[in-house]
C-alpha cells in the first residue's frame, strides 16, 4: 500500500477556500467559506455552490454545561477553520466475493478541522473547555471514481453528546437537470425536472423525499448520481427538492452520537456514458471500513454465495421434492419462506420451533438437505429475530441453517438501523449468512459483514414491473449494491418476455441469487434448453463490465468468471437491435451460445439457442423483442 500524509496549518483568514482533486484530476472539490462547496467534472460544474454542515440542538445538554440559551441556533455557523491535514492512499484489496475479484482504493484525502472562534461569547462552567466541545471535521476523499465527504466530531474528554436534528447537506444542480426517482426503496421510477413547479403546466412538482442512488442527467448530458455509504448506525438519508435544481438531504429522524463519530459518506459520482456509473460502484464498497478479521478472514468458509429456490408449500413432501429439484437443477440452497413457525406478524408465533401444523421438523429437513448437498434458509420476521435472536443463532446453528432472511424489518431511523446491523454481526459469529428484505436499501456494508450477501430494497418481481422498470435499475438501485430481484421465468404475471428474465442472471447482481421465485411449487418446462445459461451463470464473479446502454432503455452487461464471460442484454418496452462488442475479451476464438426470443418458435417458452465461433473483437448484433433481452456465454476455444 502506498500512503503519503502531510500536515498543513492554516490561519482562519489565510485562505477563502480549500480544493483537492482526484488522482487523474477529473474532480475538483472545492470549498469556500461558511462550509459551501462546488464540485467539478472534467471541468465543468456538476454541483453549484451549495452548503455542508449538521443542525444540531443540544440546548438541555448546554444548559447543564453553563452555556447560554441559543447557542444551539446555526451550531455549524460560527465554526472557524484551525487546520487541515492532507493523504493519499492507493492500495488495493481482495473481497471475499463480489463482481471483481480485485478493488483498487486510489484517492486524495482532505480533512478540515473546525473550532468555535477563539472570540466566541458565552460563559462556561469551569474546566470546560468550549473549542472542544464546539468541533467538528469534514473528510473529503476524492477518488477518480468521484467524490465521498462526511462529517467526523473528534474525541473529547468528556465524551461529547450531540443531538443531530439535521443536515444543512445541498446538492444545487445546473438548471436543466433530470431526475429519475422514486419514493419508496420498492417503488416505481418517476423522471422529471428538477423544478418545484412546472412552469409548462403551471402545477407543482409531485416529488416528495427519493430514495438513494438518485440518478441525475445534466442538460448537456452528463450523468450524476447521488448516493449514501457506510450508513451502519445512523439515520437513513433521503433526497429532498429544497428549491428549483436544489436538492437537500433529508434524514429520517434525529440522531443521537457520542464522539468520537463519523456520520455516512454522501457521495457524488459522475460520468460522460450512463455505464460509467455502473462501473465505478466499487467506490461505495471502498467507503466502508474491512471486515472484521476474527469474523472472516481467519473463519469465512461458511460464506458461501450461491443460487436459491424457494419451498413456498410448507408440507415434508413438497420441501423434500424441492430440495430434490435444487440437487438435480444446481442450485444450492432451498429456503422455508413465511409461515413455517405460525403467522409471522404474531407475536405468539415462536421462530424456535416448526409449528405444530406442519408435518416437518427442521433438523430432518436440514438432514435431507445436507444428504443432497443443499443448504437450507430460512425466513424469520423482524417480530421474531428482535425477540429471540440470541436464542435462534445457536439453536439455528445447531440444525444445520445456513443463512436467515430477514423479513418486514424496520428501517430509517438510529435504533433500528443499529440493531439491524449489530443482528448482523451477530449472524456472523454463530457462522450464518443474511439476506434482509423489504424497503432496507445497502451503503456497501457487505465489505463490513461478508455475511450480508444481498438485500431487497427493490421493486423486483414480487410487483412484476414492466421493462422500461427493469432497465431503469442498473443505473440507479444497483448502484449501491446487490439487489434480491427474486427472479420468475414461468410465470404468467410476468410482464416481459422468458429472454428477458434470462438475461437477468448476468445483468442483475446478488451474490444470493433466486430463481424461479413465483413459479413454484415446481416449474413445468424447468428443462427448457435456454435455461441452461441460468445453470452456467455463478453469482459472483471475477470481472464486471457494463459495455452499453441508456437509462430507462436498455442495458448490456459483461461478467467474467475464470476464463468464461456472460453476457445479459435487456431492452425496455420498444424493440430494438443492439451491438454488442467483444474487445473485453482476451485475444483468441470463442464458442459463444446466444439465447434470444424467437416468437416463431412453436416451444413454450419462445427463446432460440444457437452457437457461433467468433473471434475477439468482432461484435455480435442483437435483435431484443420489446420487453425482451438474451444472453451469451462466451467460452474460450483452446488450440
Amino acid at each position: 500500500m502506498k500512503r503519503i500524509a502531510f500536515l498543513l496549518f492554516l490561519l482562519p483568514l489565510a485562505v477563502s477556500a480549500q480544493q483537492i482533486s482526484s488522482p487523474d484530476g477529473s474532480y475538483v472539490l472545492t470549498i469556500g467559506d461558511a462550509m459551501t462547496y462546488s464540485v467539478d467534472y472534467k471541468g465543468k460544474t456538476i454541483i453549484r455552490q451549495s452548503q455542508m454542515g449538521v443542525d444540531i440542538d443540544n440546548r438541555l445538554f448546554e444548559s447543564a454545561l453553563g452555556v447560554p440559551r441559543g447557542e444551539h441556533e446555526n451550531w455549524c455557523g460560527d465554526l472557524a477553520l484551525k487546520s487541515e491535514e492532507r493523504t493519499t492512499v492507493d492500495t488495493t484489496w481482495t473481497p471475499l466475493y463480489g463482481e471483481n475479484a480485485r478493488i483498487r482504493d486510489h484517492y486524495n484525502e482532505m480533512v478540515l478541522h473546525y473550532e468555535k472562534g477563539s472570540n466566541g461569547q458565552g460563559v462556561v462552567s469551569e474546566g470546560y473547555d468550549k473549542r472542544k466541545y464546539y468541533a467538528m471535521d469534514i473528510v473529503v476523499r476524492a477518488y477518480d471514481e468521484g467524490i465521498a465527504f462526511r462529517y467526523h466530531f473528534p474525541e473529547t474528554a468528556n465524551s461529547l453528546f450531540l443531538h443531530i436534528t439535521g443536515e444543512q447537506t445541498s446538492f444545487a444542480m445546473p438548471e436543466g437537470t433530470m431526475a429519475w426517482y422514486e419514493e419508496w426503496a420498492q417503488g416505481p421510477y418517476k423522471s422529471e425536472v428538477l423544478r418545484v413547479k412546472s412552469e409548462e403546466l403551471g402545477v407543482e412538482s409531485e416529488w416528495y423525499e427519493s430514495e438513494r442512488p438518485l440518478l441525475l442527467q445534466l442538460s448537456d448530458g452528463t450523468y450524476v448520481a447521488l448516493l449514501e455509504a457506510a450508513m451502519k448506525d445512523y439515520t437513513r438519508g433521503k433526497f429532498k427538492l429544497k428549491g428549483d435544481n436544489e436538492l437537500q438531504i433529508a434524514m429520517y429522524d434525529c440522531a443521537d452520537i457520542i464522539s468520537p463519530y463519523d456520520t455516512p459518506w454522501r457521495v457524488i459520482m459522475a460520468g460522460e456514458r450512463a455505464v460509467d456509473l455502473i462501473n465505478h460502484k466499487d467506490l461505495i464498497l471502498n467507503l466502508n471500513a474491512p471486515a472484521d478479521s476474527s469474523l472472516f478472514t481467519l473463519n469465512s468458509s461458511f460464506v458461501k454465495p450461491g443460487k436459491a429456490f424457494r419451498a413456498c408449500r410448507l408440507d415434508k413432501a413438497s420441501i423434500f421434492k424441492s430440495i430434490d429439484f435444487c440437487a438435480e437443477f444446481g442450485i444450492p440452497y432451498v429456503e422455508l419462506d413465511a409461515g413455517w413457525y405460525g403467522p409471522e406478524g404474531k407475536v405468539a408465533s415462536d421462530a424456535r420451533k416448526v409449528i405444530e401444523t406442519r408435518d416437518f421438523t427442521m433438523p430432518e429437513v436440514c438432514e435431507y438437505a445436507k444428504s443432497k448437498g443443499v443448504g437450507v434458509w430460512v425466513y424469520v420476521n423482524q417480530r421474531a429475530l428482535y425477540q429471540q435472536l440470541d436464542e435462534l443463532l445457536p439453536l439455528y446453528q445447531r440444525w444445520g441453517i445456513k443463512g436467515i432472511k430477514f423479513g418486514f424489518v424496520q428501517i430509517g431511523n438510529q435504533q433500528w438501523s443499529t440493531w439491524l446491523h449489530n443482528a448482523v454481526a451477530k449472524c456472523a459469529e454463530y457462522q450464518i449468512m443474511v439476506d434482509i428484505h423489504d424497503e432496507y436499501r445497502p451503503t456497501g456494508l457487505s465489505r463490513t459483514y461478508p455475511n450480508l450477501l444481498t438485500q431487497e430494497g427493490i421493486g423486483g418481481n414480487e410487483e412484476m414491473p414492466d421493462a422500461t422498470h427493469d432497465v431503469i435499475l442498473p443505473f440507479t438501485r444497483y448502484l449501491c449494491g446487490p439487489g434480491d430481484y427474486t427472479l420468475c421465468y414461468f410465470n404468467s404475471r410476468v410482464k416481459n418476455t422468458k429472454g428477458h428474465q434470462l438475461a437477468m442472471a448476468a445483468v442483475y447482481y446478488s451474490p444470493l441469487q433466486f430463481l424461479f421465485w413465483y413459479d413454484n411449487p415446481f416449474p413445468k418446462g424447468w428443462d427448457s434448453e435456454e435455461l441452461q445459461f441460468w445453470k452456467d451463470c455463478p453469482t459472483v464473479f471475477d470481472e464486471s463490465l457494463a459495455l452499453d446502454g441508456i437509462p430507462g432503455e436498455y442495458i448490456i452487461q459483461a461478467r467474467r468468471s475464470g476464463d468464461d464471460w456472460f453476457v445479459g442484454a435487456m431492452t425496455n418496452t420498444s424493440s430494438r437491435a443492439v451491438t454488442i462488442p467483444t474487445d473485453f475479451l482476451e485475444k483468441g476464438k470463442y464458442e459463444v451460445t446466444i439465447y434470444n426470443d424467437d416468437p416463431t418458435l412453436e416451444t413454450q417458452t419462445k427463446v432460440k439457442s444457437e452457437k457461433i465461433n467468433i473471434k475477439s473483437g468482432k461484435p455480435i448484433t442483437l435483435h431484443l423483442q420489446p420487453n425482451g433481452g438474451g444472453a451469451l456465454h462466451f467460452k474460450p476455444i483452446k488450440k
